[in-house]
């Protein structure tokens, strides 16, 4: 499949189209997402071509580190205009993403809608219904002109991306609770508007009382301070250098519950999942008493508080400074034992050399080794679905000759920018 839509987009391409698969447009077939698939499946098929050992130029063909670093250089290029196709469409699909945000936002109002017609049959239509459906309609409202004016940024979504272009789990949970919260105070207020017995006021304002929703404020209190302090934790890892962070094309859903890699994490996992299962029971008690801030069990607020507490120790303990623990040569099949000497290849052992979600091509290439004063360039290394060099424990590039014989040191920087300690070996002469 992968050959089939390098071959079209290049029959495309030479009939001279109207669009290239630059454009931005929503409806153009030719469209940022329609440029981005084409040039992956081209960097997918000319990958495995090199695998396969085709494609090589006959000039390089006879030496085999020529061969690889004219390799590496194609796919390079080949991977940042990946890169660049990838940024384009992220864009233009966040730029989409406010008008769905906006769909499902009134989706639920319709829905709440439809339970509270449905429940009030038989039971009659009360004034506690009509306050939940105008409190909904007014945070509806306030979100719908938050999304107009963050449009170009995920619409409402916009406050629960973070930096690294990705959905934060912290956030998230933080912001459902907000709302909740806001939503079930503008029922109150809706109720207490409408309220026209001096008995029944009193009884509206004390069930704002702190005795009332002491659970819910509590939870409140926590999950808005772990997503605050969350980003100052990660913050300073990374600029301690104890955390990598490489910027993700565009954000997506499953960010709430998996790492950067894409790995699903048990604390994300947990807070999200108990999150929603306490929400879910505040939301049913003030159905049951709108009269009142939802009294959420001091029971269910601790194992709120504990999921949370699991949650930041997670971000305290993930991630990971890379470590440089050896340097050898490099030995091929049939190869003699012998020195370091400039020309031969040399094996890193460590780990992390790959940040987690840099496992793309255009994130390994920007991978560098420097060995004394010289920065070299870490080839890729294709293999049928992958690439062998380079790899989270293992690099391998070769000595220049601009290194000067004698003792030097060997350091890693990543894709994220993170230098690794320092090995010293010998080069003999």
């Amino acid at each position: 499949m992968a050959v089939q839509e390098a071959r079209q987009g290049a029959e495309t391409g030479a009939r001279g189209t109207a669009h290239g698969g630059g454009c931005t447009c929503g409806d153009c077939p030719h469209g940022a997402r329609e440029g981005h698939r084409r040039a992956v499946a081209e960097f997918l098929l000319k990958r495995d071509e090199f695998a396969a050992g085709q494609g090589l130029p006959a000039a390089v063909a006879h030496s085999a580190s020529a061969s690889r670093q004219w390799v590496s250089e194609e796919l390079t290029q080949s991977a940042e205009a990946v890169a660049q196709r990838g940024r384009a469409e992220g864009d233009a699909w966040l730029a989409r993403l406010w008008l769905r945000t906006l769909y499902a936002l009134w989706a639920a109002v319709f829905l709440l809608l439809l339970v509270e017609s449905l429940t009030a049959i038989g039971a009659g239509w009360t004034s506690a219904r009509t306050a939940g459906l105008l409190a909904a309609l007014a945070v509806a409202g306030a979100l719908t002109a938050a999304s107009w004016f963050h449009r170009a940024r995920g619409g409402a979504l916009a406050p629960v991306i973070g930096e690294d272009n990705r959905m934060s789990t912290s956030r998230t949970v933080a912001a459902a609770w907000v709302l909740f919260v806001a939503y079930a105070v503008l029922v109150l207020a809706g109720r207490l508007a409408a309220a026209s017995d001096h008995a029944e006021r009193d009884a509206l304002i004390s069930g704002l009382a702190l005795a009332r929703g002491a659970g819910v404020v509590t939870v409140l209190a926590v999950v808005c301070g772990i997503a605050v302090l969350v980003r100052r934790v990660v913050g300073l890892r990374i600029l301690g250098q104890r955390l990598q962070k490489v910027r993700a094309s565009r954000p997506r859903s499953a960010d709430l519950l998996t790492d950067d890699s894409g790995r699903g994490t048990f604390a994300d996992i947990q807070y999200v999942v108990i999150g929603a299962v306490a929400l879910v029971f505040a939301a049913v008690r003030l159905a049951r008493r709108p009269d009142q801030l939802p009294d959420l069990p001091w029971g269910l607020a601790v194992v709120v508080l504990v999921s949370a507490a699991t949650y930041l120790a997670g971000k305290y303990a993930e991630g990971g400074r890379p470590m440089i623990l050896s340097v050898v040569r490099a030995r091929e099949a049939g190869d003699l034992d012998g020195p370091i000497r400039t020309g031969d290849d040399i094996e890193i052992r460590g780990a992390f050399f790959v940040p987690p979600g840099a496992q793309s091509a255009d994130h390994l290439s920007r991978m560098v080794v420097r060995i004394g004063a010289v920065d070299v360039h870490v080839p890729l290394i294709p293999v049928t679905g992958g690439f062998s060099n380079p790899s989270d424990t293992v690099l391998k590039v070769p000595v220049p000759v601009d290194v000067e014989p004698g003792s030097v040191e060997v350091q890693v920087v990543t894709a994220a920018g993170v230098a690794t300690n320092r090995c010293r070996v010998e080069i003999a002469d």
